[in-house]
C-alpha cells in the first residue's frame, strides 16, 4: 500500500508513520518547507515539499497513492478565518486533487476531524455520531466543515472520517501546559466542575486509522475513537503527580479568571506571532460541561475498541516529558 499522510511531523502523524513504516508500507509525509521533523527520526519515509493550501503541490503529492491520510490542520490560531483557510479550504484542496488524479481508481481519504466538529456532551449523555454537529469554538467549526466538504465528494471518492476526542500519549504537546504547571507544583481546580472528557491513547487512534484505510464498511462513515471510562481534569492532573512523584497545591480557578487569561493569551499570540500554550480554544474546552463520546459504533461496524488505558498513556507522557527535558 503507498500512503501519504499530511500532517505527519505532528503528534498523531509521526505515529502513524511509525506504524506504517513498521507494517512495510511505503509512506509519503507532505511537510512545509522549513519544517521540524525531529519527530519522524528514524522512521523510512518518501519527503514531499507542499502545503495543504497550495493546490499545485497537493496534486503532485497524491499522485499514485492508494491511501491519503489527511490528519494536517491547524489547532490555534488567533481568528476564525484562519482555522477555516487550513482546516476547511486544505482539505476541500486536497479533495480536488484526489478526484483529479490520473487514473479511473482514486485514492482513499481518511480524515481526522475531532470531537471538536460535534461539540461538547452533557454530563448524562456521551456524544454519539448520529448527533448533529453543534461544534462550540472557530476550531470545531473548521473541522465540521471540512468532514462536510470530505463527504460532498463521496460520490467520487472513498471517505471515511474518524473523530478523536483528547489524545494523550509520549509527543503530545496539547496536554504539555497541565503536566507543567503539575511539574511546578501546582494543580487547578477550575470552578463548577468536575467535567469527564473521553481520553484516548494515540496507538488507539492509529490503531483505528490503519482500519478505515483497510475496511469497506467503513466507506462513507464517520467513527468516535475513545476509552470507555471518562476522567476529569483533576484526575489526569493526580495521574501526572503521581507519576511525576509531586504533591502539587490546589489552586482554586474561577472561569472568568481562565477565560480572561486566555484571551490575554491569544492577544500576545496576534501581536507576536508566539503560539502559547493557553488560548480561547483551550480554554472553552476545559469550561464546557462534558466532552464525551460513544465508540460503541466503531465496535458494532468494525469489531474496534480503544483497549489501552489512558490513565497508563497519562503516567507513560509524564515520564517521556520528563526524560525529554519538557518538564
Amino acid at each position: 500500500m503507498n500512503t501519504l499522510v499530511t500532517g505527519a511531523n505532528g503528534f498523531l502523524g509521526s505515529w502513524l508513520v511509525r506504524a506504517l513504516t513498521a507494517r512495510g508500507q511505503e509512506v509519503a509525509c507532505l511537510l512545509r518547507p522549513g519544517s521540524d521533523v525531529s519527530s519522524l527520526s528514524g522512521q523510512r519515509y518518501e519527503p514531499v515539499a507542499g502545503d495543504v493550501t497550495d493546490a499545485s503541490s497537493l496534486a503532485r503529492a497524491v499522485e499514485g497513492r492508494d491511501v491519503v491520510f489527511h490528519l494536517a490542520g491547524l489547532r490555534r490560531a488567533a481568528n476564525r478565518e484562519d482555522f477555516f483557510q487550513v482546516n476547511a479550504e486544505g482539505t476541500r484542496l486536497l479533495c480536488e486533487a484526489l478526484v483529479t488524479a490520473p487514473g479511473s481508481r482514486k485514492p482513499r481519504l481518511v480524515l481526522a476531524s475531532s470531537l471538536g466538529a460535534s461539540g461538547p456532551s452533557t454530563l448524562e449523555r456521551p456524544r454519539v455520531e448520529e448527533d448533529p454537529l453543534q461544534p462550540a469554538e472557530w476550531y470545531g467549526e473548521s473541522k465540521a466543515e471540512a468532514e462536510r466538504i470530505a463527504f460532498s465528494y463521496a460520490d467520487r471518492l472513498p471517505v471515511t472520517v474518524v473523530r478523536p476526542p483528547r489524545i494523550v500519549g509520549p509527543g503530545d504537546r496539547e496536554n504539555l501546559l497541565i503536566f507543567k504547571l503539575v511539574a511546578r507544583g501546582l494543580r487547578l481546580e477550575l470552578g463548577g466542575g468536575p467535567r469527564p472528557l473521553t481520553l484516548v491513547d494515540v496507538e488507539d487512534v492509529v490503531d483505528l486509522l490503519l482500519l478505515l484505510a483497510e475496511r469497506d464498511e467503513a466507506l462513507g462513515q464517520t467513527f468516535f475513537v475513545g476509552h470507555p471510562q471518562p476522567l476529569t481534569l483533576e484526575d489526569l492532573q493526580a495521574l501526572a503527580a503521581e507519576a511525576l512523584g509531586v504533591k502539587p497545591r490546589t489552586v482554586h480557578l474561577p472561569p472568568a479568571v481562565l477565560t480572561a487569561l486566555a484571551t490575554v493569551a491569544d492577544g500576545v499570540t496576534r501581536v507576536t506571532g508566539q503560539r502559547l500554550p493557553l488560548n480561547r480554544k483551550f480554554a472553552r474546552q476545559l469550561l464546557v460541561p462534558a466532552w464525551t463520546c460513544s465508540s460503541a459504533k466503531a465496535e458494532r461496524l468494525l469489531g474496534f475498541r480503544a483497549t489501552r488505558n489512558p490513565a497508563d498513556s497519562i503516567r507513560r507522557s509524564a515520564h517521556w516529558y520528563r526524560e525529554q527535558g519538557w518538564l
